[in-house]
């Protein structure tokens, strides 16, 4: 054979692989409106940046198209990242020996080269045929993602079946992204579970955003999936050693932000949060999952800021672990924390004390007094109890504490200071409204935190991003070191 006819052949060989598991699996897979694999990379990435890696790998005893999993590098938007994509045309996309040192392999790749690494789950768990190697493929992998945890960033995109070891690596990952329609999460089946306890768990998209937080972002299809890891990534550096990417923005610096000066009338912090943001965009992540706390990314003047607040409801421990779970990620890739706080207290609860409030809590001032980026609370309301202390308090270790003239701060909410302060008073007939009135504008008003130096200023609500963009921009040089240890022991 002539080496003219060897690329031919070469040719040949590679658009029988663009196949998988045969056309006809394919076609399948997208009549019912989903992407195959190799077509999920090239809607992800720029067009015609995509460099395969193994693609001529299969299993030790048969021939499997790239062993179900489509792995490389290319770019979005010119910046590089590393890629792989489960084939469920090929074995049902399992998980096999070879398999795991492709996906190793771009993981191992992605950690040196300090680029973001996206992987594109539809899987129906591990080749059991593989036996021992199977099991020890799903270690490899675990192993690996665990390794540039705090490296590089991580997203999963779950499509289908995401199931035992791959569920386990997708929420091992920075961000989980789930197709609404098609995708399920899960360690043990469905139908094992609803035979053992006649339950039928919600593992769908929806439910692993809405009910276990197991997933961050739903996505209609899986289009709407990919654009969604794009805008994400666009929010993130490309490693734990660079800074987010900056962009222009024809938003004034010193934009006023005149409705905050009636703040009164705003019950959602996340009004306050866009107010602030370059072009009022606030991009939040797990907006469904425990809802008294928000969490997600703005840029004020260009550069990433993530922002967390709380909405004066009382905090549940799975909202505590949501802010915990972000504001570690932002300090793992040098992204500055915002928090917007107006909280009372936490959910008086039997079953929040026996899932573990406590542990939650101390998660959570373990994540705001560990962080090293730079760090604004800004007070608008309520500031009560153990719960502000938690939330980027002076005290845990946020840089700059701003405040409303009308916020309040104190050790306990009005209605139990009052009755533990006034409790005279009330003997002498003065209403608990009164009394309550007379503790907020007292014990509770934000200028006497201001005196004991609990707070650095009060400020004109009108005139927050110009302040809170200062602080940032006075805080860019910040560093700090953590004490020498092995790691902490967080209360996980």
């Amino acid at each position: 054979m002539s080496s003219i006819e060897k690329v031919s052949d070469l040719l040949a060989k590679k658009a029988e692989l663009a196949l998988g598991g045969g056309k006809e699996k394919q076609e399948k897979q997208k009549q019912g409106g989903s992407m195959t694999a190799r077509e999920r990379i090239d809607a992800l990435l720029d067009d015609g940046s995509f460099v395969e890696l193994g693609a001529f790998v299969t299993a030790r005893n048969e021939d499997t198209a790239a062993d179900g999993v489509v792995t490389g590098y290319g770019t979005i938007d010119s910046r590089l990242v590393y890629v792989y994509s489960q084939d469920i045309t090929v074995l049902s996309g399992a998980m096999g020996e070879m398999y795991a040192q492709k996906v190793c392999k771009v993981i191992d790749m992605a950690s040196k080269m300090g680029a973001p690494i996206i992987g594109m789950l539809d899987s129906n768990g591990v080749r059991l045929s593989e036996g021992s190697l199977a099991q020890s493929a799903m270690g490899k992998i675990l192993n690996a993602v665990s390794s540039v945890s705090g490296v590089v960033p991580n997203i999963s995109i779950v499509f289908g079946n995401c199931a035992g070891g791959s569920a386990i690596a997708a929420a091992m990952s920075d961000f989980v992204i789930m197709n609404e329609k098609n995708g399920k999460m899960f360690v043990n089946g469905v139908d094992v579970i609803e035979a053992t306890e006649g339950k039928i768990p919600a593992v769908d998209a929806k439910g692993s955003v809405n009910e276990s937080g197991n997933a961050h972002f739903l996505g209609a299809d899986d289009a709407s999936c990919i654009n969604l890891a794009k805008i994400l990534l666009s929010y993130l550096p490309s490693n734990n050693l660079s800074d987010s990417f900056e962009y222009e923005t024809n938003d004034e610096l010193n934009r006023p932000c005149d409705i905050l000066d009636n703040i009164d009338a705003i019950e959602d912090m996340r009004v306050v949060i866009a107010e602030i943001a370059d072009d009022k965009a606030y991009f939040e992540v797990q907006a469904d999952y425990a809802k008294e706390a928000s969490v997600g990314f703005i840029r004020v003047n260009g550069s990433t800021v993530g922002a967390v607040a709380t909405n004066g409801e009382d905090l549940t421990g799975r909202a505590v672990q949501k802010m915990a779970r972000f504001v570690r990620l932002c300090d793992c890739f040098n992204i500055p924390v915002l928090t917007v706080t107006d909280v009372e207290g936490f959910k008086v609860s039997a079953s929040e004390e026996n899932w573990g409030l406590v542990r939650k809590c101390a998660e959570l001032a373990y994540t705001f007094s560990e962080a090293t980026v730079a760090k604004v609370n800004l007070i608008a309301k309520k500031a009560y109890g153990s719960a502000s202390v938690l939330i980027n308090s002076k005290e845990a270790g946020a840089d700059v504490v701003l405040a409303y003239p009308s916020a309040q701060m104190a050790p306990l909410a009005p209605g139990a200071g009052a009755t533990m302060l006034y409790g005279d008073k009330f003997k002498d007939g003065m209403s608990r409204e009164e009394l309550e009135n007379e503790y907020k504008e007292n014990e509770a008003s934000i200028y006497n935190a201001a005196k004991k130096g609990c707070i650095d200023d009060v400020i004109v609500p009108s005139e927050t991003r110009a302040r809170v963009a200062a602080a940032f921009e006075m805080l860019k040089s910040k560093r700090a070191s953590a004490p020498q240890r092995k790691h902490d022991n967080m209360p996980l």
